[in-house]
């Protein structure tokens, strides 16, 4: 969320970070609308301070038992009230209209993130590690539909395509990764675990803006018989904003990444600084509904209705910030070195990143059966743009007015992804995957998954 006092004391560098992410200026429309509000807010409160002057001139006149005067000024009174409600209506749209419209817009880039039109425009900042040779290296799904112990078929039965029954030793593999992250985090990283709820109402969605603009890529829920009602409710006629909040009240959420849930815990909260930064980590499960990816990545597990993922997120003050981001991709980094699968890192173009994101790294692993990278973490820092929406606040030492946060939140990993990445990376000829050492104490001192008869 934009401070609109921000756009009007520099209206050219806010526009130029809108061009720069490839978005007319707006800067213009924006004080338009602040300037409608102000003269909203004005003509009400000019209004008041009327009305309130006519009742104190009431009395006096009545003091004096001036009958006409008082009942000239209570006919002035009369005729105010009437214009209330209206001027209240017009300070209410107003006020509405700039929150919409502030809400829609993207957070701006930082200066030093390369400009680029999309992924095209990335930058690769390093590397880790040398891509193994294979004479013909096989996709994942491939691996483990020959393993016995992945089966699309079956989960398409259950629940429609994007999902995937996993057995066995590999259902214990992808489970033996998410400890492994949540352990490494916690014991080396400096990150407290958390477990949060996986559904959340609208206004946690907000905070961290996947509303409104992300809104028809989640998946909502609703409890008992609330849609039934909602429904009855469209069917009766009533009106369509009326049936819109029945349906916002009644919702909820299901996270698409614990950076909701985590970064949500310090909303309408005004902390110490002596209490930052703050560190979450969550394994969680995260839903999708992948609305925007038609025809992209339909086979395998590279993108998924439904996942695992070990999230981390940061509370920092402003001047830490940029420091913890540096932090958080190293802590998500480690967690490939510790497995020992290549990637790259990469600085991402003003068109590539995320709404909320100031400044993102992704981390890319490289994946045999597909024979490039892949996207596996994303590290970002949103500056003040989601404490804003959550009204996340501290105190900096020796000063009386509050500062909003920064936050931070990236993967740490994606769990399903990495177990890809394991598959692909570790697979043998004969059909087998060895499992890296650092999680074969995860699985029982298991060195291999093989083909059961």
């Amino acid at each position: 969320m934009h401070d609109i006092r921000s756009i009007r004391e520099n209206p050219a560098a806010f526009d130029q970070g809108l061009r720069n992410r490839g978005m007319e200026p707006l800067s213009a429309q924006l004080i338009a609308l602040d300037d409608a509000r102000k003269a909203a807010i004005s003509a009400l409160q000019a209004a008041t301070e009327r009305r309130n002057a006519l009742s104190k001139e009431i009395g006096q006149a009545k003091a004096k038992k001036d009958e006409a005067r008082a009942q000239e000024l209570m006919a002035e009174v009369a005729r105010i009230k009437e214009t209330m409600p209206e001027l209240e209506e017009s300070e209410r749209n107003a006020e509405k209209a700039l929150f919409e419209a502030l809400a829609a817009i993207p957070n701006i880039p930082k200066a030093d993130v390369p400009v680029g039109a999309d992924e095209h425009g990335n930058v690769e900042r390093h590397r880790f590690g040398t891509p193994p040779t294979m004479n013909s290296a096989k996709q994942h799904f491939e691996i483990g539909e020959a393993l016995g112990l992945m089966d699309f078929e079956t989960a398409a039965k259950l629940s429609g395509s994007r999902f995937v029954v996993l057995k066995g030793g590999l259902a214990r593999l992808e489970r033996a990764l998410g400890q492994f992250m949540i352990d490494l985090h916690t014991t080396e990283h400096g990150y407290t675990e958390v477990n949060p709820p996986l559904l959340v109402r609208d206004d946690a969605m907000f905070g961290t803006a996947q509303l409104p603009k992300f809104e028809d890529d989640q998946f909502w829920a609703f409890p008992g018989n609330a849609l039934e009602q909602i429904v009855a409710a469209a069917l009766e006629g009533q009106p369509r904003d009326a049936v819109a909040k029945l349906v916002k009240d009644a919702r909820y959420g299901m996270i698409p990444t614990a950076e909701v849930t985590l970064t949500n815990l310090v909303r309408e909260q005004v902390l110490s600084e002596e209490e930052l930064p703050l560190r979450f980590t969550a394994l969680t499960p995260s839903f999708r509904a992948e609305a925007g990816s038609a025809g992209r990545d339909t086979r395998g597990m590279i993108r998924q209705h439904q996942f695992v993922k070990c999230e981390l997120v940061s509370i920092t003050t402003p001047e830490t910030s940029a420091d913890e981001h540096e932090r958080m991709l190293t802590s998500a980094e480690n967690v490939l070195k510790k497995l020992e699968l290549p990637f790259r890192t990469m600085t991402l173009c003003t068109g590539d990143m995320g709404f909320s994101s100031t400044k993102t790294y992704d981390i890319e692993v490289w994946l045999p059966g597909q024979g490039m990278y892949r996207e596996i973490s994303s590290c970002s820092v949103c500056s003040d743009f989601q404490a804003r929406r959550m009204n996340a606040r501290y105190r900096a030492a020796g000063e009386k007015q509050p500062r909003f946060v920064h936050t931070l939140n990236g993967s740490g990993l994606a769990v399903g992804r990495t177990l890809v990445a394991v598959l692909e990376n570790y697979q043998n000829e004969d059909g087998s995957v060895t499992i890296p050492p650092a999680l074969q104490p995860y699985m029982g001192g298991m060195a291999r998954l093989e083909r059961q008869a």
